[in-house]
């Protein structure tokens, strides 16, 4: 299998995971399983039923659970937690066939590609979530779901377009996030008013 392919599987594995975790999981697992997807390294496992009904019906909760703004936030709050390491270990798997080297720098570009794509999808469900009608947020949680369907489909058939989808996605993280975190302390600063007079 070669480099090409191993990174690809690596880098969406790891931006999916950031964005829809369980949904990524089970694609991967799927597309395996019905050969349109040779998973590289020690990422086999992926393709057992018992990975892929768990992970597909911890995306069926999560699919709800994204739809409902309160929910939705405490959700990606908890998924920090779940979402990043997932991401490294995803990375760090994918690289089985290598040194001990290439694995660490796997698991750690792994880490911090979830990280981007977890913190954009936070910040920006947080912001959307500040508005009162709840169609922007159900709006939003389907095109994540697409994306993430979309980015694994890409993986197998067209792994460099994959790789280059994942670089823009992170340099656009870098300017993005801090660009949503002031938007959200104006916000918050704008639901407490101002301060009284004394």
């Amino acid at each position: 299998m070669g480099l090409e392919h191993t990174i690809a599987v690596a880098m969406g594995a790891s931006w999916v995971s950031g964005i829809k975790l369980y949904a990524g999981v089970a694609m991967l697992g799927l597309l395996s399983r019905f050969g349109q997807l040779q998973l590289p390294g020690n990422l086999e496992f992926l393709t057992s039923w018992w990975v892929i009904g768990i992970a597909a019906a911890l995306y069926v909760v999560e699919f709800l659970a994204d739809k409902i703004p309160l929910i939705d936030s405490i959700w990606d709050t908890l998924h920090t937690f779940i979402r990043i390491p997932a991401g490294a270990a995803l990375a760090f798997a994918a690289f089985g066939d290598y040194d001990v080297e290439m694995q660490g720098v796997a698991f750690l570009l792994g880490g911090g590609i979830a990280a981007s794509s977890h913190g954009t999808k936070s910040v920006t469900r947080a912001a959307i979530n500040t508005s009162p009608e709840p169609f922007s947020n159900i709006t939003a949680s389907l095109i994540e779901d697409g994306v993430a369907v979309g980015a694994i489909a890409l993986a197998a058939y067209y792994p460099a377009i994959l790789i280059g989808l994942v670089i823009v996605a992170v340099l656009a993280s870098i300017i993005i996030i801090p660009k949503l975190i002031r938007f959200l302390r104006n916000a918050v600063s704008g639901l407490s008013g101002p301060p009284e007079a004394t």
